[in-house]
């Protein structure tokens, strides 16, 4: 008969993460091991099981361990029983402290079946320099698990392949490459029908309202509905509901335009489990990764509007016409739309803001029925002059000579190439020349710095040529994506807020009446126009293919 009956707690732990999925490692393993040498020893009666199964061994932020210690304060528990000492903990420092300290202290017996070791055995004295080598071994293991996980995941993550849990809304998983991400049809309309709504003049709390009243499920629910474990921070009563939180975050996420952002956050090392933010130059950015939902000339659209500084007027839906896009020409500051009442009409002006709060800038003022025509007019016709530039560059497309000059680019930038590496030859082979007596310091320097001139006009000339490529190339191929956006609104008849937010960078009001409307794609406009003028001499005027003129807003 045994001098004393332990209350023993039976611990087992299996990790997700540090390569204990062998057989050899499973709970089912340990608890076999444990019972076995409980069978044998009647000293110990097994009071209460804990298993962590799922959870790191470097730190003791694990369920089934609180519970544990939480029975052992309740003197429910004096003794602790697991396999060896890697399933009790992968953290030297933690496991010394518990294995010397902390279980000493609570008279708390503790045993590592596979490692012999019995705190209140006969060689607990000797293995106390042996247990420490253990724990500290085990700690190794870990840190070396992690560097290779985390570094198999960098390289996944540079391959473009999509390495989270969950699939972004509006995607999912592809079946033959989980990796992958494909479109779901289903949850990519919503995201459409986000960003057209913001487009259309809808702020973020009036697209979540909208969404809510249509009965569409938020990302957390369409998730569970489709029967994943999937749980996220918005949620409202019962049911996770659209917020303008979670409307911003799909309308400027660029998942949606094909590009995979990953490793924007983690953890320091495998023994801190905070997650820390990286810079963005951290961060791993694949483009054109998979298919968009979104087009890029309409994503940049939105993310312009989100930096404006817009509201929507009480009782709203939608902000009004010219929201965020009128500027004062004068001190640059915002116009603020004024509702003037008069014979029982409503008479709208723009007023500049800085003039209003009394800032000193002149007090013009600006009716919007006469913007909202001047505005049309302009909008038409620079639609025409980008019409005009389309007809000159398919033209130019179908030259013999354009292709002619492409190759001919190819040849002069390949021709440089040569002489740039010629000149890097060179240059090595300067200082053999001077330790073999060839040539003294002095020519050493001289004709090292006069390859070095070289190589850098070569470097320019290259540069230049490259540009001069791809503009070419850019202007020759069909389908211009900029001069899409303009022609969509071509014969415009009304102004709409979809037609402002895609073509017009701002509205400069000048004190008397002076009206600039900047548009968007000015650079690649002035590209074209430049790249036009090179071609003045074959342009047959006859035909009306001459090159557009120019025209201030």
């Amino acid at each position: 008969m045994p001098d004393r009956i332990w209350n023993a707690a039976e611990y087992t732990r299996l990790s997700r993460d540090d390569g204990d999925k062998a057989e050899s490692n499973s709970i089912t393993s340990q608890k076999e091991i444990i019972r076995d040498y409980v069978r044998r020893h009647p000293e110990f009666v097994i009071v209460k099981e804990y298993a962590d199964d799922g959870y790191s061994g470097v730190n003791f932020e694990r369920p089934g361990f609180k519970q544990m210690m939480e029975d052992i304060k309740a003197k429910k528990i004096d003794c602790v029983i697991c396999k060896d000492l890697s399933r009790f903990a992968r953290n030297y420092i933690d496991a010394g402290r518990y294995l010397e300290k902390i279980f000493p202290f609570m008279g708390v017996r503790f045993i590592a079946i596979n490692d012999n070791y019995d705190s209140c055995g006969e060689k607990a004295q000797s293995d106390a320099l042996i247990v420490p080598f253990k724990n500290l071994i085990n700690d190794a293991y870990c840190r070396d698990i992690s560097v290779k996980i985390r570094s198999q995941l960098d390289i996944k993550r540079k391959m473009g392949d999509f390495i989270g849990a969950f699939a972004p809304y509006g995607y999912r998983k592809d079946e033959a490459n989980r990796n992958r991400l494909v479109v779901d049809e289903e949850a990519a309309r919503t995201v459409e029908l986000i960003f057209r709504l913001r487009i259309q003049g809808l702020c973020n709390s009036a697209i979540a309202d909208r969404l809510n009243s249509m009965g569409i499920l938020s990302p957390m629910e369409y998730k569970q509905a489709q029967g994943f474990n999937y749980s996220c921070g918005f949620r409202s009563n019962e049911q996770a509901q659209w917020s303008p939180m979670l409307v911003k975050r799909i309308l400027s996420n660029e998942i949606y335009i094909g590009t995979l952002i990953q490793h924007k956050s983690g953890t320091p090392n495998h023994k801190i489990k905070k997650r820390v933010e990286y810079d963005r130059d951290e961060w791993i950015v694949i483009e054109n990764n998979h298919e968009p939902i979104i087009c890029r000339s309409d994503f940049d659209t939105v993310q312009n509007l989100m930096l404006r500084d817009v509201r929507t007027a009480p009782k709203q839906e939608k902000v009004h016409l010219f929201s965020g896009f009128v500027f004062c020409g004068d001190c640059k500051h915002t116009m603020v739309r004024k509702t003037v009442p008069s014979g029982g009409k409503k008479y709208r002006y723009l007023v500049c803001s800085t003039n209003k709060a009394g800032k000193g800038c002149s007090p013009h003022t600006f009716s919007e029925d006469k913007l909202k025509s001047i505005v049309l007019r302009v909008v038409n016709d620079h639609i025409e002059l980008i019409a005009q530039v389309e007809q000159v560059l398919d033209y130019i497309a179908s030259l013999p000579e354009q292709e002619r000059r492409i190759i001919n680019y190819d040849a002069q930038m390949t021709a440089l190439e040569n002489e740039i590496k010629r000149y890097q030859d060179l240059k090595i082979n300067l200082y053999s020349d001077m330790a073999d007596g060839v040539i003294s310091r002095e020519e050493y320097k001289e004709f090292h710095a006069g390859y070095d001139r070289r190589i850098a006009d070569r470097q320019r000339q290259l540069g230049k040529l490259k540009d001069e490529r791809s503009q070419a190339m850019e202007n020759s191929s069909g389908n211009i994506e900029w001069i899409e956006q303009f022609k969509k609104y071509r014969h415009l008849t009304e102004l709409d807020r979809e037609c402002i937010v895609h073509l017009i960078e701002k509205i400069l009001i000048y004190d008397g009446k002076r009206i600039e409307v900047c548009f968007r794609y000015r650079d690649e406009l002035e590209n074209a126009l430049q790249y036009i003028e090179r071609f003045e001499d074959v342009l047959p005027a006859e035909e009306g293919v001459t090159i557009p003129e120019r025209r201030n807003a």
